[in-house]
């Protein structure tokens, strides 16, 4: 059966050619038919492997076009040029085809009068009849092992070009950053220390005693804290105590971590950054502090001087609210304490001015001598009225008993003259001088009622001030390691090779993407 298919059949003609073929065409010669020859398609797909570029697929079936060969496709205009006899992409035809459309031709629209949109595929105006050539097995088993052996040498080809990229963009600076960490970089020593800023505990309300114990009533301070140290000023401080540029200027640090010898304070301040860690965890209200150098020592060192700038830091916070809660009730209490003094000194000087310690006890003491003579002087006037009683009285006792009355009668007046009206010599009166004590006394004693007072607003200004006091407890001690803590060596260059193919990898997606809409 396969000898009769494959055997020539009469189809009715004879020798003549078949009406409409290209034999008939030329005249009814019949063009020689090689023995055996390829598929149409299998000449494509090896043109299509040629990589031609689309300005060389136009200039293709711009040429096939005038030359009037049937091309369904730019490969198939390609084929068709090659098989003719033609290369298309010859100077000579290039310029014979520009040449060409600068004179005026253009090329034939199809009877249909759209116009021919290059590079769209153009479907045959006549049926095209079926090859006569029929692969065999062998023909058809040699072209797929070709195709396959394209494949896997374009695989390969690929892979090359994907291991080189690889390598060049991702392992080589691994292995670099793994050099740099292995045998490059300065061992660093890390010294941890933990705080916390505690509060004075006082009796308040149960709102205020409810996050009394926790981080957030010392968040605030805590937080203050953090920034100061690290800050700039920190940072310049530690140089002055310590030398902290010295340090990590010396020339045994290797070149990425060394510091200038002429730094700049900003540069210092980015090495300062990365060697002081400083973290706030608000939940706990700790802080948190890693100090890094070269020297295991001066870690310690720096750690200390920082736990101790915090401290100052922490006292400085409420100093100010502490100093104005109590300069108010200390200005009270010194105005106070003045004014008593002074009505004091005015109630000593009334009394060394008058010769009077206390005018009521001297008032008493005078009317007790007042009332005294006046019961004298009834006696006296009782006896002289009893010797003028007789018919003959004895002149010189009545003389006598006269006398006494008129000098009695002068101490009563004097006694009560010193009670009512002012002294002889110009003295104020015992009225006035128990008047003036008595004003005095009173102010003082106003003075000191007020002075109390003020003393108690102190005191409680003073304990008010104490609950607004604040202090560092520490947490964890700094203590010097005795072991390098970094570089890790092994992390880090992990570390670095994700990296780099996470960029690689970025980096070939847009460029991936970008090709597609640019050939889009």
């Amino acid at each position: 059966m396969e000898e009769a298919a494959l055997s020539p059949q009469e189809d009715g003609f004879g020798g003549a050619p078949f009406p409409g073929s290209a034999a008939a065409d030329r005249g009814g010669q019949a063009a020689p038919t090689p023995s055996r020859r390829e598929p149409p398609e299998v000449e494509i797909g090896r043109i299509k492997q040629e990589g031609l570029t689309g300005r060389q697929l136009r200039m293709a079936r711009r040429v096939a076009q005038k030359h009037g060969l049937p091309a369904t496709s730019d490969y198939d205009a390609v084929r068709l040029l090659r098989k003719a006899g033609i290369d298309p992409f010859q100077t000579a035809n290039m310029l014979q085809l520009v040449s060409s459309e600068e004179g005026g031709a253009k090329p034939q629209a199809p009877e249909g009068g759209a116009r021919v949109q290059l590079p769209q595929t153009i479907q045959p105006q006549q049926q095209q009849l079926p090859s006569t050539q029929v692969m065999d097995a062998a023909d058809r088993a040699k072209s797929i092992q070709e195709m396959q052996n394209q494949i896997v040498r374009r695989r390969r080809k690929k892979l090359l070009l994907l291991a080189t990229r690889l390598a060049a963009l991702v392992l080589l600076p691994t292995l670099i950053a793994g050099w740099y960490f292995y045998v490059v970089a300065t061992p660093m020593y890390a010294t941890k220390s933990e705080f916390v800023i505690q509060k004075a505990e006082s009796g308040g309300t149960a709102m205020s005693s409810l996050f009394a114990g926790s981080g957030l009533a010392t968040s605030q301070d805590s937080i203050t804290v953090q920034s100061y140290l690290s800050s700039r000023d920190a940072m310049l401080r530690l140089d002055e105590e310590l030398g902290f540029k010295a340090h990590f200027s010396n020339p045994e640090i290797d070149p990425i971590q060394r510091l200038d010898a002429d730094a700049s304070n900003e540069e210092a301040y980015k090495t300062y950054t990365r060697n002081v860690k400083i973290g706030f965890d608000p939940t706990e209200g700790i802080v948190k502090m890693e100090v890094i150098a070269a020297d295991p020592a001066f870690s310690r060192q720096m750690s200390e001087a920082l736990i101790r700038y915090a401290e100052q830091r922490v006292d400085n916070l409420t100093s100010r609210l502490r100093d104005d809660q109590m300069a108010g009730a200390r200005e009270s209490y010194e105005e106070a304490e003045q004014a008593m003094l002074d009505a004091q000194a005015e109630v000593l000087r009334l009394q060394e001015s008058m010769g009077i310690f206390d005018a009521t006890s001297d008032a008493t003491s005078i009317m007790g001598q007042v009332n005294t003579f006046e019961t004298q002087l009834q006696q006296k006037r009782l006896q002289l009225q009893q010797l003028l009683d007789n018919p003959r009285p004895n002149q010189a006792r009545v003389e006598g008993v006269r006398g006494d009355i008129a000098r009695l009668e002068q101490l009563v007046a004097d006694l009560r003259a010193r009670l009512t009206e002012d002294g002889q010599q110009g003295g104020d009166s015992l009225a006035s001088v128990s008047g003036q004590l008595t004003i005095a006394q009173t102010n003082l004693q106003t003075r000191t009622a007020l002075m109390q007072q003020a003393l108690q607003q102190l005191e409680t200004a003073r304990i008010e001030a104490n609950k607004q006091t604040r202090y560092l407890e520490m947490g964890v001690h700094p203590v010097a390691p005795d072991r390098a803590t970094y570089p890790r060596a092994f992390e880090n260059t992990l570390l670095a090779f994700l990296v780099f193919a996470g960029i690689y990898l970025m980096i070939s997606i847009t460029a991936a993407i970008l090709r597609e809409q640019v050939t889009s």
